[in-house]
């Protein structure tokens, strides 16, 4: 492949959605929405920071991509709109925001019976309920696409945990209890499972399963990585590379690539060093928005994980971590749910040590954040620890850190953390 010009368009997409034009992979993900869609069912889709949630939403509201992969958009109106948008969040806002669009595409008719909600101080479900009908006659329906749908799930001054229940409540009865559900299709998106992040189950109250396909967007495949990839001129060895430091996570890769490319097409040979630090950069927001999703007890284990793997990437015994992968057979659980979003990968079958971070650069991060952490910190955390393992283990884990603390110039530099992309640079960069 000939290197990339200086007046070529850099085909990586950082910092806004992938463009429809532009999207790879994620067929199994796309066809399972586009078969919800057409039956009037429900789906949320869920997963980290980055992992391409909006991008999935903007593609699944081009009739256009329906019509390439077979499916018929004929009567669907499509709305998106992103509850992070609505700020302060309101219930009644929320509401009033999707009849504002719905006015927007619609014929005079229906924009009629719409007009006069949008003035109401506080529309709501029975406001919607009347334009599904009006929808229905016509031999229409809705898609509704609801980005960000966390923020719905999130109290404030300005939102009570009444009216967040109501919230989910009317949402639920609009997708599963009235007539109008047969005009109807909605998509969310949250960073987590809706049944980690909405209000608890109450007795007599119908679960988020009953109403919602959960479909985790989960990072890219070989296959999908390749197909991203394959716009750079470079050996298959620095593929594998940064296939291994980003675990083929979208933003990542987008990241990854984006730098890559603007070098070679101004006829450069990438720098290892520059590299690094413009990466580590472009993506430490990612990190720090996949850990502040993390629960106490989760951010912990990727703690414990990542103490324990440093040991081998030091020279000689530092630390000992005693008996504390028994912590990881008792928090399975955890676990499991850290590999279902992306965080580790399980080799083998569960047991102690059968968990690794899925991006070597999320397992830096984590070390970084150990490093410059404090005394008051660690103070702090001493509750999280006896939560989970005995006195004797939790002093364990704080003389480890203390280590860190102390000895920061001996542990590994980026450079070298990146051993599989560092080893194709620069020689043989350029098949």
């Amino acid at each position: 492949m000939p290197e990339p010009t200086s007046t070529a368009k850099n085909p990586f997409t950082v910092g806004r959605p992938v463009s429809s034009d532009r999207f790879i992979g994620r067929a199994s993900e796309i066809a399972t929405a586009l078969d919800q869609i057409i039956s009037r069912g429900h789906l949320a889709l869920w997963g980290g920071p980055g992992v391409g949630k909006t991008s999935l939403l903007n593609l699944l509201s081009q009739p256009h991509q329906w019509q390439v992969r077979g499916y018929d958009p004929t009567g669907a109106v499509f709305i998106q709109l992103s509850c992070l948008g609505i700020s302060p969040f309101r219930a009644s806002e929320f509401w009033r925001e999707i009849l504002q669009q719905l006015h927007d595409l619609v014929d005079p008719q229906i924009q009629a019976t719409i007009a006069p909600k949008l003035m109401e101080a506080h529309p709501g479900k029975e406001d919607l309920r009347s334009v599904l009908r009006l929808l229905g006659r016509k031999k229409q329906y809705l898609v509704l696409m609801i980005d960000d749908y966390d923020a719905a799930l999130q109290t404030s001054p300005h939102y009570s945990a009444a009216e967040m229940a109501t919230l989910v409540s009317d949402c639920r009865n609009l997708c599963s209890h009235s007539v109008e559900r047969a005009y109807l299709s909605m998509v969310i998106t949250s960073l987590r499972r809706l049944n980690e992040l909405g209000p608890k189950l109450q007795p007599g109250s119908s679960p988020w399963y009953n109403h919602y396909l959960f479909l985790p967007l989960k990072p890219f495949s070989d296959s999908d990585v390749m197909a991203l990839m394959a716009g750079l001129p470079i050996t298959p060895a620095l593929r594998d590379g940064i296939r291994e430091m980003s675990d083929g996570h979208p933003a990542l890769l987008q990241n990854a690539g984006h730098l890559l490319y603007r070098e070679l097409r101004s006829g450069n040979v990438p720098d290892l060093i520059s590299f690094a630090q413009d990466f580590q950069t472009a993506t430490t927001h990612l990190f720090e928005a996949q850990w502040n999703i993390a629960n106490e007890i989760e951010q912990t284990l990727m703690m414990l994980i990542a103490l324990m793997n440093l040991q081998g990437r030091l020279q000689g015994k530092v630390y000992d971590m005693g008996d504390l992968p028994v912590v990881f057979s008792q928090k399975e659980r955890e676990l499991l749910n850290l590999v279902d979003q992306g965080v580790l990968v399980q080799r083998g079958r569960s047991g102690e040590l059968n968990f690794a971070f899925a991006s070597s650069m999320l397992e830096w991060w984590v070390v970084e954040e150990l490093e410059n952490s404090s005394e008051t910190w660690l103070t702090e955390r001493q509750r999280i620890f006896l939560n989970l393992m005995s006195h004797r283990q939790a002093q364990i884990v704080t003389t480890a850190i203390h280590w860190l603390w102390q000895n920061k110039d001996e542990l590994p530099s980026i450079i070298e953390w990146l051993a599989k992309v560092s080893s194709a640079f620069p020689k043989g960069l350029i098949p």
